[in-house]
């Protein structure tokens, strides 16, 4: 609520609990306590308890009645000053609601009255931080789940990956972590439009050592702040640093353990394919051909993976040795990177081994690491919006 408003509210309710007092005042006065006795004539009665009106003059009558009237003056104001200071009172509740509801709408529409539309694949650990991240934040948001075969669900798009997320149907972010930067970003600054905010996290495009063209983008792991709400997001030193440094690790490591550890034997790889399918978007033909052809390929995709990245012979060892790793680097004396809360490393290495959660790497992750605590409280912090503002 504006300062000048309040100040408004809080004199009025200032004059009306006046009126309160004072009307409480008179009614407790002497002189309002004073019985009355009214004086009116009903047929040949009197009803004043002591005499009776028959033959009575006009005179006498309106006499009497007037002089109760005076006796009764105290008790009348005072209940006149009681009801005027009770309406004022009810006015003046009534005011500050409606100006509280009309704070939380405005607030409500600048930080969940966003038109979000996901465009993933179910399983993909990129997407799955997306997910993550407006869970927590409790941004509601559409699914489209697209055919990872034809992908006819983005064919407008020349960006060809997954996720895409549609800011109120003309604004598209690409890049997972653009993604959560760029909405991060809006969240706090209250300042700047998505349209404009995008323009802070260009495309790069390039071709890579084997000739083929690959793009990338500028400053995705950086919040677009002003000094002021950047200390607010990182009151202590470091805080921000180590926020980019595992946001980035995420994506640049943890993210290249999952295919080697989900195809690691052919009975993985079916198991992994059988999840892939269920829970993606495949016809019944592609299903099938998916889930058999594509387990074989990807256990001996995943070979290669394993060579490319260095990775150990039985390369759950590597898993472990990551995991471990980030628990470590939150250490003992804080429930998660971020403090009391999570951060958008937390979110975001939470998003990556979720993807692996119904199939038997995730269980022996969870049984020979020490992340399950760390999971579950992260799990329980997304499902249930605790970063709603």
């Amino acid at each position: 609520m504006h300062s000048g408003n309040l100040c408004k509210t809080n004199m009025a309710a200032a004059f009306a609990g006046t009126l309160c007092k004072v009307g409480w005042s008179i009614l407790e006065s002497p002189v309002a306590r004073r019985p009355v006795f009214f004086s009116y004539p009903v047929g040949n009665i009197s009803i004043n308890g002591f005499g009776r009106a028959y033959g009575t003059s006009r005179t006498a009558v309106r006499t009497k009645l007037f002089s109760s009237v005076r006796r009764g003056r105290g008790r009348f104001l005072g209940c006149a000053f009681l009801l005027g200071g009770g309406l004022g009172l009810y006015q003046t509740l009534k005011f500050s609601i409606h100006q509280h509801l009309a704070k939380e709408e405005s607030k409500a529409s600048k930080d969940g009255g966003l038109n979000l539309t996901l465009y993933q694949y179910k399983t993909c650990p990129f997407c799955s931080k997306v997910r993550a991240f407006l869970d927590y934040q409790g941004l509601p948001y559409e699914i489209v789940e697209v055919n990872p075969v034809m992908r006819q669900e983005i064919k407008w798009s020349t960006y060809r990956k997954v996720p895409i997320l549609m800011v109120n149907e003309d604004v598209q972010l690409n890049d997972s972590s653009v993604i959560i930067s760029c909405l991060k970003t809006y969240l706090v600054n209250n300042n700047k439009g998505m349209p404009e905010l995008i323009r802070y996290y260009p495309e790069l495009k390039s071709v890579n050592e084997k000739g083929k063209k690959v793009t990338e983008f500028s400053n995705k792991y950086w919040l677009m702040l002003n000094e002021e709400e950047n200390l607010k997001m990182y009151p202590e030193k470091g805080m921000q640093k180590e926020e980019m440094k595992w946001r980035q690790w995420a994506d640049d490591w943890l993210v290249h353990l999952i295919s080697p550890n989900v195809y690691r034997t052919p009975g993985e790889a079916l198991e992994s394919f059988d999840y892939i399918v269920r829970e993606g978007k495949f016809g019944t033909y592609e299903g099938v051909f998916a889930k058999y052809v594509g387990a074989a390929a990807m256990f001996f995709i995943s070979k290669g993976l394993k060579k490319r990245h260095n990775l150990q012979d039985d390369v759950r060892q590597d898993l472990y040795k990551a995991v471990n790793a980030w628990i470590a680097a939150i250490g003992k004396k804080r429930k998660f990177m971020g403090g009391d809360q999570p951060n958008l490393a937390d979110l975001a290495v939470f998003g990556v081994l979720r993807v692996m959660e119904g199939l038997q790497a995730f269980d022996d992750m969870m049984e020979n690491t020490k992340v399950k605590n760390w999971y579950m409280c992260v799990e329980r912090a997304s499902l249930n919006h605790e970063g709603r503002s």
